[in-house]
C-alpha cells in the first residue's frame, strides 16, 4: 500500500485538498484529528501535557483548552518543541496502527495529512510527500481571514513552522494553491490518478 504524504504550511489548504481527495475515494488519516483523540480527557498523552504546562491549560470540565495552550507554546519556542515531544509519539503511533487497518482492507493507497511531516522528519512513515503551497502573502491573508488573527499573531503563527521555501526543496510533488479550489481540484485529480 502506498501512503502519500500531504503537507504545507498553516493555511495553505491542506483541508481542502484533504476534502478534495476524499471525493476522489481518498482515505484521509488525519494528524490534527489524531492529535485531538491522543489529548482527549482521560488519555495518558492529555496527563503528559498536564504535568509539563499545569492544570491552566485545562477547561473546567477538564478538557484541553487549546487556546490557552497555544497562547503559551507559540510564544516559547522551547515550550512548543516540548509540547511536540508528548504528542507527535503518540500520533504517530496511532497513524501507523490505521495505515495498516487500511492495508488490511485492501487499500492501494492512503493519504496521510500531516502539517508537521517535514518539520518531525517522518518521512519513513510515507512512501512520497505532496506540498500545497502558497506564497507568503495568501498565507497570511487567508490566515488572518479564517482564525480571526490579527497580523502579528498570524506571522507568529507562521514562523513557528519551517519555512514553505524549504519545504519546496523536501517534496516529490508540489501543488501550487495561489487560485480558486477549482484549480486545486484539477491539480489533485491528476496526482491522484496517476499510478
Amino acid at each position: 500500500m502506498k501512503v502519500i504524504g500531504l503537507t504545507g504550511g498553516i493555511a495553505s489548504g491542506k483541508s481542502t485538498a484533504s476534502s478534495i481527495l476524499r471525493k476522489f475515494g481518498a482515505t484521509i488519516i488525519d494528524a490534527d484529528l489524531l492529535a485531538r483523540e491522543v489529548t482527549e480527557k482521560g488519555q495518558p498523552t492529555l496527563e503528559k501535557i498536564i504535568k509539563t504546562f499545569g492544570r491552566e491549560i485545562l477547561k473546567d470540565d477538564g478538557t484541553l483548552n487549546r487556546k490557552a495552550l497555544g497562547k503559551i507554546v507559540f510564544d516559547h519556542r522551547e515550550k512548543l518543541l516540548k509540547l511536540n515531544e508528548i504528542i507527535h509519539p503518540a500520533v504517530n503511533q496511532r497513524a501507523k496502527t490505521l495505515f495498516q487497518q487500511e492495508k488490511e482492507k485492501g487499500k492501494k493507497k492512503v493519504v496521510y495529512d500531516c502539517p508537521l511531516l517535514m518539520e518531525e522528519n517522518l518521512y519513513s512513515m510515507v512512501d512520497t510527500v505532496w506540498l500545497i503551497y502558497v506564497d507568503e502573502t495568501t498565507q497570511l491573508s487567508r490566515l488572518m481571514k479564517r482564525d480571526g488573527f490579527t497580523r502579528e499573531e498570524a506571522i507568529k503563527r507562521i514562523k513557528s513552522q519551517m519555512p514553505l521555501d524549504d519545504k519546496l526543496k523536501l517534496a516529490n510533488i508540489v501543488i501550487e494553491n495561489n487560485g480558486s479550489v477549482e484549480e486545486l481540484e484539477k491539480k489533485l485529480r491528476k496526482y491522484w490518478h496517476e499510478k
